[in-house]
């Protein structure tokens, strides 16, 4: 096909990257020394593919076959305006287009047509540093990551990705460039941070943000856990480095990105809620309730999803100290029946974070922690087998309250359904219709209401 059209076509990119990684792609980025768009079109055509999409504005093109995506571009160079991350594009030659890609394992590519078939072209020596598991950019970094600083999180998602180091000349052009982040929409940071987040060890991407500057400029929140402050000779733990270690703890257990936000989360509350108490020492009283009450706004900020995603992760940064607790304590029915009645569907994720949240070096208190959270999951699972508590619904609803006094919704439709809800929580009644009647009856004559009907 490329000798027919008499074009030059190369893969490049990642698909070469992850060839020379031994890994599997199956996203394919081609560029034509050409119309890209041109091409696929008339490849598609020979092919037999009917769908492609178009994107002129782009100068690119994609078609989807067998289950690979593949992408047409033509080659070209780029300039930037000082405000924008979008290039002014004109057409230039496979180098023009190489120097243009973010990092040399990024800027490699292989020949397509039959007289270089295979053939690596590779003029800024990425396989060398893909061999010494280095990233760093064709061009200036300073130029690169002023021109697109979103280009900055992209180093530290492949360095976390990969488990490579960041060049120190390009490191040091992250720092320096560090506030144009600015210009950067919410919506690409956030998804940058996500796949950060997704990694194997995000503690090794988010060091990265840390020590270049970007942290505090994306996540200020976060940022601000770090640092052990004395007073009267005790010290508190770097809030910061423990909070990556239960951020790693959980990636070992799921790839579920909205637990690993909760991990991230959990005790962002503790540098507004840190005072230190004669006899007590340092105390971050009732950090899991301010730290869930800061994430919608987090979320907001960040164009996070503002649905049950950003609502699943307030739960758990609210109840994540709750199975601490209870593994330190006597475990009664009624502490783990409102658990369970809280933390709902979502009680093994709360078990898992609460167990990674364990990064003491003392391998006996982990030992017994983990001991003590084993006891509070039989509990759970005697209760909930016996009382259906997870999700549950009050015996009585508000609408049977209405019908048998004759009322409306009011205050006191509210009170006999909470009076009911604790008491099965309590275990004072069984979780059933009975008890739960006669308790509304009893409540029902205490606020001066009669009965009209017994349904």
């Amino acid at each position: 096909m490329a000798e027919e059209e008499s074009l030059r076509v190369y893969v490049i990119g990642g698909f070469v990257r992850d060839c020379l990684l031994g890994n599997k792609s199956k996203d394919i980025d081609i560029v034509v020394i050409g119309s890209g768009i041109e091409f696929a079109e008339k490849l598609a055509e020979k092919i037999r593919i009917r769908k492609i999409s178009i994107f002129r504005n782009f100068g690119t093109a994609m078609l989807r076959y067998r289950d690979m995506d593949i992408e047409f571009v033509g080659s070209r160079k780029e300039s930037y305006r000082r405000n924008s991350r979008k290039p002014v594009v004109e057409g230039g030659t496979l180098e023009d287009d190489q120097i243009r890609r973010d990092f040399t394992i990024n800027a490699m590519a292989f020949g397509l047509n039959s007289d270089n078939f295979g053939e690596l072209a590779d003029p800024f020596n990425g396989r060398e540093d893909l061999r010494k598991g280095i990233i760093r950019t064709p061009a200036d970094p300073d130029i690169t990551f002023s021109d697109d600083p979103l280009r900055m999180m992209r180093a530290v998602r492949f360095a976390g990705r990969l488990h490579f180091d960041i060049d120190p000349v390009t490191f040091a052009a992250i720092s320096n460039n560090r506030e144009r982040i600015a210009i950067v929409s919410a919506e690409r940071i956030s998804d940058e941070l996500n796949q950060i987040i997704l990694t194997d060890k995000p503690s090794e991407g988010f060091k990265y943000l840390d020590s270049s500057g970007l942290l505090e400029l994306i996540l200020p929140e976060v940022h601000a856990l770090k640092g052990i402050e004395s007073y009267k000779g005790q010290k508190h733990k770097d809030n910061f480095y423990h909070t990556l270690e239960v951020l790693d703890n959980i990636a070992l257990k799921s790839d579920n990105l909205w637990l690993r936000w909760a991990a991230l989360l959990h005790d962002i509350a503790k540098p507004v809620t840190k005072k230190f108490e004669e006899g007590q020492g340092w105390t971050f009283h009732h950090h899991e309730y301010a730290g869930s009450r800061m994430i919608p706004a987090i979320f907001k900020r960040l164009k996070l999803p503002l649905d049950e995603r950003m609502r699943y992760v307030r739960k758990l940064v609210f109840l994540h100290l709750r199975p601490i607790i209870l593994s330190q304590e006597q475990v009664t029915d009624s502490a783990v029946r409102r658990l369970l009645f809280e933390a709902g569907d979502d009680t093994d994720d709360l078990m898992m974070l609460c167990e990674a949240d364990i990064t003491s070096k003392n391998e006996a208190r982990v030992r017994q922690y983990l001991r003590n959270f084993e006891l509070v999951r039989e509990k759970m699972k005697s209760i909930e087998e016996k009382d259906h508590i997870r999700n549950f619904q009050p015996p009585v609803s508000g609408d049977v309250i209405c019908e048998a006094f004759g009322i409306s919704p009011s205050k006191e439709v509210g009170i006999i359904k909470n009076t009911i809800k604790n008491a099965i929580l309590d275990g004072e009644i069984p979780n059933e219709y009975g008890p739960a009647w006669d308790l509304m009856v009893k409540k029902g004559k205490e606020l001066g209401l009669k009965l009209v009907s017994k349904l």
